[in-house]
């Protein structure tokens, strides 16, 4: 039975800008209604979750005020400020929701302004310390699509002069879109889609890798077969751990510079999820993990 005991330190640590943060941190998406959208149906449980996720020893939270829209940041700030001197808060920016909770591109250069001012709000922060842009190019979001982010990252920048940004990091993004974003300014992290059987960022890891970005992948076990899963269910059974547990080893295994986010709306899956960074897979396992990607 993997434990909690000492996980975050067994985590390491990497760069993220010009804060230092453990590997394990917590994605608040889940936080929110059903669909990411409205209010939580336990709010003292959400705040319960974020306080559970500070006792463990996390001190990275990944958030936006597009989730609810504005109740996750709102919880927060109830559950969490005055915050942690060692606690790093990172939003996003350049998406809105309508009405029926629909995800909509919000990134014209007074939504990106505004959507600074908000996260702040809602935060109860006088300073967003790492804003990623999340670029939402094409029919809604139907991941990485070229596009021009130079318009897009020039508000932001003005932003970071003035200090009401700490760093900028750039999510959903192509190769070349991070390229361009980094001839323009300092990028911190990318935030992409990553995992075990969805692995088109292996290249852009490495070389990230080797600039010191950290990168943050999401959906630890989106776009999964049944095939997948199964290979998947079967490393799990005999390492007597859960499939997603083995998939954030694995991740951590993966590269020095990935950074986790996993989300939950439970302080039982929380520490499930902690307890992953004290799982060594062995090397049987990883090749077969390794071979879900072919």
């Amino acid at each position: 039975m993997l434990t909690t005991d000492n996980a975050i330190a067994n985590s390491g640590t990497f760069a993220l800008g010009h804060r230092t943060v453990h590997r394990m941190g917590y994605g608040a998406m889940q936080l929110a209604g059903p669909h990411v959208f409205g209010p939580p149906k336990d709010r003292e449980g959400a705040i319960a979750v974020l306080r559970e996720a500070i006792a463990l020893g996390i001190d990275h939270i990944d958030t936006s005020d597009f989730y609810g829209p504005h109740h996750t940041n709102r919880m927060i700030r109830d559950a969490l400020a005055p915050y942690p001197t060692d606690l790093t808060l990172v939003t996003k920016l350049g998406a809105r929701r309508d009405d029926e909770g629909a995800w909509l591109p919000a990134m014209e250069p007074q939504e990106l302004i505004d959507a600074v001012q908000s996260n702040c709000d809602n935060l109860g922060v006088e300073r967003i310390e790492i804003a990623n842009l999340r670029l939402m190019f094409g029919e809604g979001d139907a991941g990485p699509m070229p596009g021009d982010v130079r318009p897009l990252l020039e508000p932001l920048i003005a932003l970071k002069e003035r200090g009401r940004i700490g760093a900028l990091g750039i999510s959903n993004a192509l190769p070349e879109q991070v390229e361009t974003a980094r001839s323009m300014t300092e990028i911190v992290c990318v935030q992409n889609m990553y995992n075990l059987a969805n692995r088109s960022d292996d290249d852009l890891i490495d070389h990230l890798a080797g600039e010191g970005i950290a990168y943050v992948p999401f959906f630890p076990l989106g776009g999964f077969n049944s095939l997948q899963s199964d290979t998947l269910g079967s490393v799990a059974q005999g390492l007597e751990a859960t499939p997603l547990q083995v998939a954030l080893a694995w991740l951590l295994q993966r590269s020095p510079n990935i950074l986790l986010i996993p989300g939950t709306s439970s302080v039982e899956h929380l520490r499930q999820n902690v307890a992953a960074t004290n799982l060594q897979l062995p090397d049987e396992a990883s090749a077969a993990l390794d071979a879900i990607a072919g």
